[in-house]
């Protein structure tokens, strides 16, 4: 039976705070319409009852009471999450076969931002160790714990949206090299802050991460122009991309359209927020697609500095609603590999298992062999090494045989190995399976 496999994806970002004169600064920023904050207003706005020319309606959902309600401390989201996380609660929404809900938990770090305004945790790992804590206690094995990044504005500011990846503010390669160092962790599915994907950000998941839960194509409609900061591509542009519940493979010059590259790119609208909302209409459209044999991945994004529990009542009441049209459909709750997995018909892969053996050819020139006893999904693993000193870099490696084997030399135009504390490499196949290894240069043990 062709199914309809759910993915619940939670852009992990732990506790936010916003005051009243944030919110209208938020309005500001996506409307481009200048009001004194005050409480009273809100209200009215949210009722409402000011003239604003037409947008009225767009202005109401952005200050819908639920969205303003911000889980504002790691008190208020373990209390929400004790609740999430329980047999009874996920038991309450099962699936066509009888199954509990499942989540997808994307942790971000908050690092290097010089102003805090949201009060956002700011640290390498914060949200990450903690929910990793959360999930522990609360027997939530079955969830996927994945990977989220917010490309950094040139101004460092923690509440502020940008497109690059890359730059010269972005941490990128500092989060990803610590994960593998500090904690023995790669990821093997991206959700992109922001939702936006942009060439480089494209090129660099092309490399490491095969899975990625991002496109929000839709059909066109008025409110895309209202909200300026959704307006002709600036953030989370999908405008070309396929609107379909099916997986694709990229073009390797446009994300946006299907191609021949490695990875591969889930549609995943949003619940319980203000634009590219999962409606019944869209859970129809997958049900369709499923019954015309397709493989479908219906999925969906919030945040956990909301009150989750409301968006996933409003997913079950629509996606049980849908599925009573469409006997010979079965919707199945999923964690996101596995659902790409499945969907797909992946063939299954042996995990890359690494060899590192290090070579010393002269004083001050020190070479690493790296081998792969399968093929890498890029065509080089994540490299990484942290110093004595507490620096965290990444490099490329020499290529001797692609997706095989690699070299580095440590020497005077690169590091010497003496200042070396540990080195990493991480991995994942094309079937989503994530090798990470860490050698130990003191120890020279892994």
């Amino acid at each position: 039976m062709t199914k309809v496999y759910v993915v619940h994806c939670i852009d992990t970002e732990g506790p936010l705070h916003e005051s009243v004169d944030a919110t209208f600064e938020r309005l500001k920023h996506i409307f481009h319409i200048d009001l004194e904050p005050s409480k009273e207003l809100l209200i009215q706005l949210q009722k409402g009852k000011v003239n604003l020319d037409g947008i009225e309606e767009s202005v109401k959902k952005v200050l819908d009471p639920h969205l303003l309600n911000y889980n504002n401390t790691w008190d208020k989201i373990e209390d929400m999450l004790s609740d999430c996380l329980s047999s009874r609660f996920r038991n309450k929404y099962k699936d066509s076969l009888g199954n509990g809900w499942i989540y997808n938990w994307h942790c971000v770090d908050h690092v290097d931002y010089e102003l805090n305004p949201r009060r956002r945790d700011i640290g390498f790992h914060n949200i990450f160790d903690e929910y990793k804590r959360i999930l522990r206690d609360n027997d939530s094995s079955q969830d996927g714990f994945h990977f989220h990044y917010h490309p950094h504005p040139m101004v460092k500011h923690a509440h502020l949206c940008a497109t690059r990846w890359l730059g010269p503010t972005d941490k990128l390669f500092q989060v990803l090299a610590r994960k593998i160092i500090d904690r023995n962790w790669f990821p093997s599915v991206n959700r992109p802050g922001f939702q936006v994907n942009r060439p480089d950000s494209h090129w660099f998941l092309e490399q490491f991460i095969p899975f990625d839960y991002a496109t929000l194509a839709m059909e066109p409609s008025e409110e895309d122009n209202q909200q300026f900061d959704f307006s002709a591509g600036r953030s989370g542009d999908w405008r070309r991309a396929p609107i379909t519940w099916e997986p694709y493979h990229p073009d390797h010059d446009d994300y946006q359209k299907k191609g021949n590259c490695r990875r591969i790119i889930m549609r995943c609208l949003n619940i319980g927020t203000r634009a590219y909302l999962m409606d019944e209409k869209e859970v129809r459209r997958a049900f369709d697609e499923a019954q015309n044999n397709k493989p479908v991945i219906l999925s969906f994004a919030n945040h956990d500095f909301r009150d989750l529990r409301v968006d996933v009542a409003e997913a079950h009441r629509l996606l049980t609603k849908v599925s009573k049209d469409y006997a010979n459909i079965d919707f199945e709750y999923c964690e996101a590999v596995d659902a790409v997995r499945k969907a797909m018909g992946i063939e299954e892969k042996r995990k890359c298992e690494f060899t590192l053996k290090i070579k010393k050819n002269s004083e001050g020139a020190n070479t690493l062999s790296i081998k792969s006893s399968e093929k890498t999904f890029g065509p080089q693993p994540f490299f990484a090494f942290k110093t004595l000193t507490n620096q965290y870099f990444h490099d490329n490696l020499d290529f001797q045989v692609p997706f095989r084997e690699w070299t580095y030399t440590f020497d005077e135009e690169t590091m010497p190995i003496e200042a070396i504390d540990k080195i990493g490499i991480a991995s994942n196949n094309s079937y989503g399976v994530t090798s990470v290894v860490n050698l130990n240069i003191k120890t020279k043990k892994t």
